[in-house]
């Protein structure tokens, strides 16, 4: 993984969730609300397909985020991760192929969605058909009208990781890191929040990784005492010493963010299929043993 993945990735999503730098009219549910700019006078080559089309060529196109284990990554030249087999039961439902494009992640989540959904990127490449692994915010889909946010699929929280030996008895949590370590991915919602944490009372003892794999890899070598991190990346990273919790975060507004994917908004009956897939993924159980063959915990939205 990058660091410029991990700087981005990490911060856009910290942005949502911790509501730092948004402007005021962005904390209320679409309140005052100015609608932006759409494409204009671009052929479906460049802003998508709709359903029809994509079943009459036999694929769809998806974008993952590259070095994103346990979600996206490319291992031997192929794609794995949650988000590539999510992709697979997508296109299986709709009687297609899935194509995958791992792609970097931009200086923001709206950059990624202009890229990736609904606009195309500067120089090279093309939209897909659907991006995966896009977190869900109400404010934040207000913004951006030109994507439909749907097929939520995954809520994801922070969590801590330890080593059994270390923390026998009480598991550790933000109080402990006072006095003991913790590694964190640089320029993530965890490292954003540890240094925030009152009076800077954990800067001393915060050590920075460029990605998770890293700092969950110090872990295991004693580098650092604990890791925190999103519990999926963290659950990736654990050996048979190591363990991980979910304890309550004093001062964090939103430990949890949910998961979905994002679509062209000029192509709803797709979003539709693409939900429907997923809902139907989620009810028979094949998305949980997704999660499980990658040793993660599911946790499927309450309200579908």
């Amino acid at each position: 993984m990058s660091m410029a993945r991990a700087g981005t990735l990490g911060a856009a999503l910290a942005v949502l969730l911790l509501g730092a730098g948004l402007p005021a009219w962005a904390q209320t549910r679409c309140g005052d609300h100015v609608p932006q700019a759409r494409p204009q006078n671009a052929g479906r080559d460049i802003v998508g397909a709709d359903l029809d089309a994509i079943q009459e060529r036999g694929w769809i196109a998806f974008a993952a985020y590259e070095d994103f284990a346990p979600w996206s990554w490319e291992e031997n030249g192929s794609v794995r991760g949650v988000d590539i087999e999510l992709g697979r039961l997508i296109a299986e439902e709709l009687g297609v192929e899935a194509r995958f494009t791992l792609v970097a992640a931009g200086e923001n989540l709206e950059a990624d969605l202009r890229n990736w959904v609904w606009k195309g990127p500067i120089v090279g490449g093309r939209v897909a058909n659907v991006m995966l692994h896009v977190p869900y915010d109400s404010n934040f889909a207000c913004r951006v009208e030109q994507v439909v946010f749907t097929g939520q699929y995954h809520v994801e929280r922070m969590g801590i990781a330890f080593g059994r030996a270390e923390y026998p008895e009480d598991k550790p949590v933000p109080a402990y890191f006072r006095f003991d370590t913790v590694g964190v991915e640089n320029d993530s919602i965890a490292d954003f929040y540890l240094t925030a944490f009152p009076g800077g009372q954990l800067r001393a003892n915060i050590r920075r990784y460029p990605h998770m794999g890293a700092a969950m890899a110090g872990l295991a070598t004693g580098e650092v005492k604990t890791v925190m991190g999103p519990l999926a990346q963290l659950e990736h990273g654990l050996t048979p010493e190591l363990d991980v919790h979910s304890p309550p975060l004093p001062g964090f507004a939103t430990g949890s963010w949910t998961v979905g994917v994002a679509v062209h908004f000029a192509y709803r009956p797709l979003a539709y299929a693409v939900d429907d897939a997923i809902v139907a993924g989620i009810g028979d159980g094949r998305i949980g043993e997704i999660f499980g063959a990658y040793g993660l915990t599911f946790s499927p939205p309450e309200l579908r």
